[in-house]
């Protein structure tokens, strides 16, 4: 009966941004690859870990769940998304269609204080490229998918940035679980050639290297149908 008084007395304004608060963090650490596709997501250890009832873990799940990040499961709980080939394909094609009208609405409406803002983050990425360690690794992921979230910021659509949310964070699921190279394939090479066509006001150049680079980074994954093999035949035994 305590706890049940306890729940009660908490308000509903409260809950929500507990919950909001530990999607955020859950979010993060999806995207920046430090939570692996496949990774089960139990409800009471989220909990303690954030010390909150499992009704606020379950609102959070629920929250990732509906931006695709994660999968619920019945009588087995949450787990981050394990997309399929055919998915990945999926969300670089809607990369493909979305991003082109982020560059021309950004381009119209980028200030040299923004472009001086988008140097500054190249420099950022650029450090990391050049730092080692996992720690670093990690920063780099997550610096080259803010450079396609501040674009669309920049771009003044809504729906779209909260589109690009979600493709940045499923492709970070994708890389993961696909990329052959080991290193992020957003290169800073393309942001750079991406943003010297928008500040020259090239519009038709800053979507042929938008595309390209989008192509750079499907091209680095290996998304080939593989045939389940028998534990014996994968261990050659």
């Amino acid at each position: 009966m305590k706890s049940i008084a306890k729940a009660v007395l908490v308000p509903e304004g409260q809950q929500e941004d507990r919950a909001r608060a530990i999607r955020d963090s859950l979010r993060d650490a999806i995207v920046d690859r430090r939570l692996a596709p496949g990774t089960k997501l139990s409800e009471a250890e989220v909990g303690t870990l954030f010390d909150v009832s499992r009704t606020v873990v379950r609102d959070a799940l629920q929250m990732l769940a509906f931006e695709g990040l994660v999968t619920t499961e019945r009588n087995r709980g949450a787990f981050v998304s394990n997309p399929s080939p055919d998915e990945a394909r999926q969300i670089f094609e809607s990369r493909r269609l979305i991003e082109p009208a982020i560059v021309a609405a950004a381009a119209d409406r980028l200030t040299p204080d923004e472009i001086a803002g988008f140097r500054a983050h190249l420099e950022e990425e650029a450090r990391h490229k050049g730092e080692r360690g996992a720690s670093a690794r990690r920063a780099e992921i997550k610096a080259s998918g803010d450079f396609h979230l501040l674009l669309a910021r920049v771009a003044g659509n809504a729906i779209l940035e909260k589109f690009m949310q979600e493709l940045v964070a499923r492709s970070s699921l994708v890389i993961a679980l696909y990329g052959r190279t080991g290193v992020s394939s957003c290169g800073h090479d393309d942001h750079t050639e991406i943003l010297d066509a928008l500040e020259r006001g090239d519009v038709e150049a800053a979507t042929a290297s938008m595309l390209h680079h989008i192509g750079h980074i499907e091209a680095d994954l290996d998304l080939r149908e593989i045939e389940a093999m028998t534990l014996k035949d994968a261990l050659s035994i």
